[in-house]
């Protein structure tokens, strides 16, 4: 025959069992919260990845070496010389300079896997049209690579958005080609 002891029995295995239940619900939560936060910074980074811009990544990687594959299939490997949001420098050699339109960048090889903060507002004025007409007035000889045609000669007028270029050893009044900026590939120095 069973007799009450007096001592009144605890549910769930007593005191030492709820202290383990309430510490596997902190972790639990301590977990989910680990887990909220990890999220959000994960989307946080897409998004900040959202806003990168190609220029961003090409100035970032100034001083490195890179190939080029521009949207007319030719391959230009150089060292990143310099960048702005319209166009990227490229030192393929110490003497020679290759002038690329970011628009006509289709893929780069050896880019930097981050970003340099956005241009600020004199890297933004520096244009395409900024660096074409340097060459025009340092008189460079070049060769335009454009969408169909490559020409040598000197940059002679720089437009809004293009330039004439006379032919390298034309007669004086022989007719120059125009370039719409849109239309270029590259441009090489050198």
């Amino acid at each position: 025959m069973n007799r009450p002891t007096g001592r009144v029995r605890a549910p769930y295995g007593g005191g030492v069992r709820w202290e383990s239940l309430f510490a596997d619900l902190e972790a639990g939560l301590a977990a989910a919260a680990a887990q909220d936060l990890r999220d959000e910074v994960a989307e946080l980074t897409r998004a900040e990845r959202a806003q990168v811009r190609l220029a961003d990544r090409l100035r970032a990687s100034r001083g490195a070496p890179a190939r080029f594959v521009l949207r007319d299939g030719q391959s230009v490997d150089g060292v990143v010389v310099d960048a702005a949001p319209q166009w990227v420098l490229l030192a393929p050699d110490a003497v020679r300079r290759a002038l690329v339109p970011v628009g006509a960048v289709t893929a780069v090889v050896g880019l930097a896997p981050h970003a340099a903060p956005s241009a600020g507002e004199v890297e933004r004025r520096l244009t395409l049209g900024h660096t074409l007409r340097a060459l025009a007035r340092d008189r460079v000889s070049v060769r335009v690579d454009a969408d169909g045609v490559s020409v040598s000669g000197r940059l002679e007028r720089v437009g809004a958005d293009h330039v004439d270029v006379t032919p390298a050893h034309a007669q004086r009044g022989t007719p120059g080609w125009t370039f719409a900026f849109d239309a270029l590939v590259v441009v090489r120095s050198g």
